[in-house]
């Protein structure tokens, strides 16, 4: 789910930069929201549509892809996500592709950039504050992807959580760094896109949460070479990360984990038969590689199955 963190796209996409009212173009993707805007005549090919869906049309102009759609602003949020992956399928196949897409309905439904994404953040969070309020979710989504089937992921990282500061590594939209900072935790947010941690840096400032403006800060880095000083802060979580990494970098990730937290690591992966190209994973997790990396950290470590995989070390 989400615009997921290490995708080759990301550094490229500037998700505040300024657009055409109802329109957002960025590279080879152009979105339109056909109620806001008029789409370009330039971009119509006079052909039929390569593919219309429940939310979408599909077009090929001029070897570019460009998606019409109708989405509220009241249905922004981030299951926006899940439905571009299941109606869009092989349309969006490559997280590049997926994410301009995803950024390009919110541009185009609101207008001001910063009231598109706190848009999108006030929704997200609502859910995953009251996933039994949420509405079903689409029938091209599994519920399991859905923001409300996430939700126990983001209650668990939080209930994990020791001490009163923390680092989030992989943050990318950085819901559940919002969330930290609203049970008054002080919160680094980290991300390797400049753009996201941009993007969260100036939605923590708009009130969405209002906790966030004092509380949380963010830091555009690699995920192996946090830039805080060892033992900054009590608790390092890294929630479904890995999976978007080569194997080889989870044994980094965690020692850099374990550096730079005084307490704890939290570490929460998915469990699949396949990573999903869509969302940019790349490795599959399961019981025996979670606890291999807990056996490499030197602490004492619990692995847990629970809406996918858990590893927590404590340090000491």
């Amino acid at each position: 789910m989400t615009l997921t963190p290490p995708a080759a796209g990301s550094a490229r996409i500037d998700p505040l930069a300024p657009a055409h009212p109802g329109r957002w173009e960025n590279g080879p993707v152009v979105v339109c929201h056909v109620d806001r805007a008029a789409v370009p005549v330039r971009l119509v090919s006079g052909r039929a549509p390569e593919l219309v869906t429940e939310h979408f049309e599909v077009h090929r102009p001029g070897g570019r892809l460009l998606v019409l759609h109708r989405f509220r602003p009241d249905e922004l949020d981030d299951d926006v996500s899940t439905v571009v992956a299941g109606e869009l399928g092989a349309v969006v196949a490559s997280a590049p592709i997926f994410e301009r897409v995803v950024t390009g309905i919110v541009r185009s439904t609101v207008g001001d950039p910063l009231t598109a994404w706190s848009t999108f953040y006030a929704n997200s969070l609502a859910v995953l504050r009251h996933p039994e309020r949420a509405a079903e979710p689409a029938a091209v989504c599994p519920p399991e992807a859905s923001l409300a089937g996430f939700a126990p992921v983001h209650a668990r990282a939080l209930d994990e959580v020791v001490g009163t500061t923390v680092a989030d590594l992989g943050a990318c939209f950085g819901f559940l760094p919002l969330l930290m900072a609203e049970r008054g935790l002080d919160v680094v947010a980290t991300d390797h896109t400049p753009g996201t941690m941009r993007l969260l840096s100036a939605v923590a400032r708009s009130g969405v949460v209002p906790e966030a403006a004092s509380r949380l800060r963010t830091a555009a880095c690699d995920a192996r070479a946090v830039p805080l000083r060892d033992d900054a802060v009590d608790t390092v979580t890294a929630v479904h990360l890995l999976e978007h990494l080569p194997a080889e970098d989870s044994v980094t990730v965690v020692a850099e984990m374990c550096r730079v937290a005084r307490r704890r690591v939290v570490v929460a992966v998915p469990y699949e038969d396949e990573p999903d190209p869509v969302y940019g994973h790349l490795c599959r997790f399961s019981p025996d590689v979670l606890t291999a990396l807990g056996d490499g950290t030197g602490a004492r470590f619990r692995v847990e199955a629970d809406h996918g995989g858990w590893l927590v070390a404590d340090l000491g």
